[in-house]
């Protein structure tokens, strides 16, 4: 993760303005494993920044995804989720609450496969895997 200061930088040396919403989706995207939508986002920044709209929020994050901050995960919903861990990853989304965790497994052997196998050489990748998260196995074992 960066910090604010980086993320600042970063912003103004793309011809960006350094605004405090735009730190403050940053941050909390960095604060946060839960993988959130815009709109939780925005509930989450709403009691700091009451006056902020919804459009600052998505626009906000549109930027950081463009300049390489955040990734845009699509988990197959009716919105993106989004990650200020760029790190080389893989998710995983219970199908029963809607949760995100990261996963780290190493894919070499996966990506060495579909290489041979396509004739294409890989330049990144991205994976989601979806299942029944502890919680809910809890919650239906009970």
């Amino acid at each position: 993760m960066f910090s604010g200061m980086e993320v600042a930088k970063i912003l103004r040396d793309n011809g960006y303005k350094v605004t405090p919403q735009r730190l403050a989706v940053y941050d909390c995207l960095a604060h946060t494993k839960s993988h959130p939508n815009a709109e939780m986002l925005y509930r989450a920044l709403q009691p700091q920044f009451p006056s902020m709209s919804f459009a600052t929020v998505y626009k906000s994050i549109e930027i950081l995804n463009r300049l390489n901050l955040v990734k845009v995960l699509n988990t197959g919903e009716e919105s993106f989720r989004y990650d200020a861990d760029i790190s080389n990853h893989q998710h995983i989304q219970c199908i029963r609450c809607g949760r995100v965790d990261d996963l780290r497994m190493d894919a070499s052997a996966f990506v060495d496969k579909a290489e041979k196998e396509s004739g294409y050489e890989i330049k990144s990748e991205e994976a989601y895997f979806f299942g029944i998260c502890p919680e809910c196995r809890k919650k239906s074992a009970n």
